[in-house]
């Protein structure tokens, strides 16, 4: 690891874990976290878990795994080149989806809707539960037990009402201040590795055109000088190599826009960090308004096609259902889960709890099996 610039994270001035441990030995606090993280069963799930495409639909689409492993992989990168904590931001990176139910995000709106009257669901908070509370691993507490600041950066998005619930890790968003430099890091590279490899996997299914994507400055520009220096590349290396360039510059231009605000705002330490009114790790105005524009193609062409609206649907229906069987008949209660809360709050904390640690093919199984005789979802 490169020498760590004065205003990254360091362990020293960490605020530390929830139970105090005895610090590890051969390996930093941080690579600690990153280890308990892939050792996980939450994470472990992840290969199950939807992105865009439900598990089943294809072997070469990406999972919640793949996309956490590819934003672990930018980050780093960037974080190398920024002199930051890298073990903090590859924790962060491949713990920020723990808390995400099967089949992306038409699950979690699902879970949210049966959820609304007990304080709903959002998936940003349920990771941080997953690594406080759900993951029960070690013998002298709850959870992952991990260092604030990882577990800062998993939070991301807090409402004010569940920021006064939450403690010192709330403050900042009463406050509102900034997260570490690592957090805002493994935040952006989560929305460089979604953006490209969504738009990989939407050409790879059909869903999304060529056409369409030439509409774009970003993509049609690099597409004409990777023809240019290589004009007789085959289509699918010709995909790749676009796909790729474009993911490089956007690193690029993040590191470097990065580098700037950082310089100019010339902060001495983690707390002058925390202080600043905005985030200093983001990408340059144009390159802004290059990824804006994908993400509103990405919505109107691939998120939003009939062929994943559809599945959307199947799997919202598959996921209401799932919670209204296990509220309303609790015969049906999986026996290693202990006894379901006979209070309504309780039990429907219970009940989202199961279904959000659900694979996809785990929930459609047990669907099928609790529905069975039933009418259909279809």
């Amino acid at each position: 690891m490169t020498a760590l610039a004065s205003y990254a994270v360091i362990e020293s001035a960490s605020l530390g874990r929830l139970f105090d441990e005895a610090p590890p030995r051969w390996r930093s606090q941080f690579q600690r976290d990153r280890d308990r993280v892939i050792h996980s069963s939450a994470f472990r799930r992840l290969e199950y878990k939807t992105q865009v495409f439900v598990n089943h639909e294809g072997d070469m689409f990406r999972t919640r795994l793949t996309h956490s492993l590819e934003v672990a992989q930018i980050a780093r990168s960037v974080a190398r080149a920024l002199q930051i904590n890298e073990d903090l931001v590859e924790a962060i990176s491949l713990a920020h989806d723990l808390g995400h139910t099967p089949f992306g995000h038409a699950g979690q709106h699902a879970l949210n809707a049966c959820m609304r009257e007990f304080g709903g669901f959002e998936h940003n908070l349920h990771s941080l539960r997953v690594v406080d509370l759900l993951e029960q691993r070690y013998p002298d507490f709850p959870g992952l037990n991990l260092m604030y600041e990882t577990r800062e950066g998993i939070l991301k998005h807090c409402s004010h009402e569940n920021a006064q619930r939450l403690g010192p890790l709330g403050q900042r968003f009463l406050a509102r201040r900034q997260p570490s430099l690592e957090a805002q890091l493994a935040n952006v590279a989560d929305e460089i590795a979604y953006n490209h490899h969504d738009m990989d996997d939407g050409l790879r299914a059909g869903l999304l055109s060529l056409s369409q994507l030439r509409e774009l400055d970003f993509f049609r520009q690099t597409e004409d000088e990777i023809r240019a220096r290589w004009p007789a590349l085959d289509p699918k290396r010709q995909r790749y190599t676009v796909i790729r360039e474009m993911l490089n510059r956007s690193v690029i231009d993040l590191i470097e826009h990065s580098t700037a605000q950082i310089a100019a705002r010339q902060p001495v330490d983690v707390e002058q960090v925390r202080s600043t009114p905005f985030t200093m790790v983001d990408f340059s105005p144009g390159m802004r308004e290059h990824h804006l524009s994908l993400k509103r193609l990405l919505r109107t062409a691939l998120y939003e096609h009939p062929q994943v609206q559809a599945m959307a649907q199947r799997s919202q229906k598959i996921v209401a259902r799932l919670f209204e069987e296990y509220m309303e008949r609790p015969v049906l209660w999986p026996q290693d889960k202990g006894v379901l809360p006979a209070e309504l709050l309780p039990r429907a904390q219970a009940v989202a709890d199961h279904i959000a640690g659900m694979t996809d093919r785990y929930a459609m199984a047990e669907h099928a099996k609790l529905t069975s005789g039933n009418d259909s979802t279809d």
